[in-house]
């Protein structure tokens, strides 16, 4: 039993279009990083913010998917993680993007065998990547962060393990501008 905490709140400025629901191969970005996450997670809790009430009736009849709703959500991504994680049931999490369709669903299994570390991300140090695997143990760490803090001041304190995959991973691959999104799209084809 592990949950995924994935944030989808964003109001996407810099893609131009809302991200969650671009279309990609027959679907959206956002349910393609679910169904991913979903391959090896027992839930996934959505963070929805911007557009919420699209997100919460999308999944409202789906029992592995929770959405749960920032108001703060344009305080930034730390107010929708602190939202998500304060869901989260299972003594381990994984927190991914849902602009992150590309992430290989092998990915979690191969982070959930790493059992030291109260952190694992699946990159380096310099390039972290994403999903990262958290121990529940840090979620009040986490929620007591200040909205101005980087997660990486609880996530990277020097008792973390990195699994070094590559870029063929799909760890690094985040759709954030027209550009990338157009790339993404021939990969469909």
């Amino acid at each position: 039993m592990v949950d995924c905490v994935i944030p989808a709140a964003g109001l996407s400025s810099r893609m131009g279009a809302w991200k969650p629901m671009l279309p990609y191969c027959d679907s959206t970005l956002l349910d393609i990083a679910i169904e991913h996450a979903l391959v090896f997670c027992s839930r996934v809790i959505v963070v929805a913010g911007y557009r919420a009430d699209e997100l919460v009736q999308r999944y409202q009849h789906q029992p592995h998917i929770l959405v749960v709703v920032n108001p703060d959500y344009q305080q930034g991504m730390l107010s929708s993680i602190q939202k998500g994680i304060a869901a989260v049931t299972s003594s381990r999490f994984f927190i991914t993007h849902a602009d992150m369709p590309c992430i290989d669903p092998q990915v979690f299994t191969l982070l959930s065998q790493m059992r030291y570390g109260r952190v694992v991300f699946p990159g380096n140090k310099q390039q972290t990547g994403h999903p990262v695997l958290i121990d529940a143990a840090l979620i009040p760490c986490i929620l007591a962060l200040p909205i101005t803090a980087k997660m990486k001041q609880v996530l990277q304190t020097g008792e973390e393990q990195y699994l070094q995959l590559d870029a063929t991973s799909g760890i690094y691959h985040d759709i954030d501008t027209p550009e990338k999104y157009q790339q993404l799209l021939r990969t469909c084809k």
